[in-house]
């Protein structure tokens, strides 16, 4: 199933763009497929270079105003200069590798609510720039990371939202500029909780899982035992009940604060 968007009419007579992808659905680390397709105008054209790259919205904090900015975090050239004949037909196929930290954007078959994701299509036309719209993907959880999500629910929590904010969370691997929060609420059982906020950040062995309680704005704060951070591996992860060592934590914490 392809997604198609067209992306530009170079002026009159000129040249039209189509992006299409031939598998929106990816989990981090793969590659997304597609194939960037310029159909000649009546004109002769000259392309000084095409690219594909991933974009991502992200939550940009400053001062008590909270805005949203569009980061590209991987970027593939498709090739070099390009002279398009009038009428011509060139297909030009790619493979964009998907980071390991991007943000997963589905969660229990259901798309997260605040994901914007996906596959942007870009030209230089004589020292001018051209950005298509943003071609969605859907990105799915890693095993590892399922395992994490399946424990969530086991427990009783249900998902609240999503997002994804611009900064770094110190002591672990982060690379991007961004990353993402995912809030769940808790069952009756943890009374005395409002919510719990999970973060993967991932490379191609491990990842680091970061769970945070209760958050409050600014930074987050390691020295409190509301905050845990641990490593998963991609291959070793089915050696923990992990919806056992989550409960542990909670009721650590709950009962060291007298919310149970």
């Amino acid at each position: 199933m392809g997604f198609k968007r067209l992306l530009a009419s170079m002026g009159a007579g000129g040249a039209s763009v189509e992006t299409e992808l031939t598998e929106l659905n990816v989990v981090p680390g793969g590659v997304v497929q597609g194939e960037v397709r310029i159909q000649g105008g009546s004109v002769d054209q000259q392309i000084e270079a095409l690219s594909v790259g991933l974009q991502a919205r992200v939550e940009v904090e400053g001062g008590d105003q909270e805005t949203k900015q569009d980061i590209e975090f991987a970027k593939l050239r498709l090739g070099g200069a390009l002279e398009v004949k009038a009428g011509a037909v060139h297909l030009v196929p790619f493979g964009l590798e998907i980071p390991w930290e991007t943000p997963i954007t589905m969660f229990a078959g259901q798309h997260l609510r605040g994901m914007n994701i996906g596959v942007t299509t870009e030209l230089e036309i004589a020292r001018a720039v051209d950005s298509g719209d943003l071609d969605p993907i859907n990105v799915h959880p890693l095993p590892a990371q399922q395992a994490i999500l399946d424990a969530f629910g086991q427990l009783g929590f249900t998902f609240r939202a999503a997002d994804m904010e611009r900064g770094h969370i110190r002591g672990t691997r982060q690379q991007l500029p961004f990353y993402q929060e995912i809030e769940f609420f808790p069952p009756q059982q943890y009374r005395g909780l409002h919510q719990v906020e999970l973060t993967f950040v991932a490379d191609d062995r491990e990842m680091d899982v970061v769970l945070e309680m209760d958050k409050k704005p600014g930074l987050f704060s390691e020295g409190s035992d509301s905050y845990r951070a641990f490593k998963v591996g991609h291959n070793d992860y089915q050696g923990t009940d992990w919806a056992a060592y989550l409960n542990q934590w909670l009721s650590q914490v709950g009962g060291q604060r007298n919310w149970l």
